[in-house]
């Protein structure tokens, strides 16, 4: 079997979802392990914390401990968004596109997996300005932001060109 050159260009996008993947699950299961649940451990970064908490629900703790019926609808919904972000890559023409749905599709797949292990999901990054608790997080969810600011610039610079 012949593997087309368009293929295996296509292969390089993959290879950056399962770096990411294997990041966000390999940072998880430092936290995990190293990480008291709801004790808050300073770090280098004056305005993060390590605080290692689960959360069951979607972003901000929306929906969390809504039990295993939610969790399971939100575990669905993740899994069809991610395959659709999958298909959104294969038929991206742009490579910057490509990109910016990598870290959208790895930081999706790695909290997939997680929920998928345990009904919720691992946040240990705590963001904290001045006192003032923004949100707690993880790399799979940094990914994803990172993805759609990428998104959002590109459009914007392509609208004002």
């Amino acid at each position: 079997m012949m593997v087309s050159k368009e293929n295996l260009y296509n292969y390089r996008f993959i290879l950056i979802i399962i770096f990411l993947i294997s990041l966000d699950i390999s940072s998880k299961f430092i936290a995990n392990n190293n990480l008291l649940f709801g004790q808050s451990i300073a770090t280098l970064i004056p305005f993060i914390e390590y605080l290692l908490i689960y959360n069951s629900g979607i972003a901000f703790g929306i929906l969390d401990n809504r039990g295993d019926l939610a969790s399971n609808l939100l575990l669905i919904l993740t899994i069809i968004i991610t395959l659709y972000l999958l298909w959104m890559i294969i038929n991206e023409t742009r490579d910057r596109n490509k990109i910016a749905l990598s870290f959208i599709a790895g930081g999706a797949i790695g909290n997939v997996l997680d929920r998928i292990n345990d009904g919720s999901v691992t946040d240990f990054l705590h963001l904290k300005i001045y006192n003032y608790s923004l949100f707690v997080f993880n790399l799979a969810d940094a990914f994803i932001t990172i993805g759609a600011i990428l998104i959002i610039y590109f459009e914007f610079k392509d609208y004002l060109k």
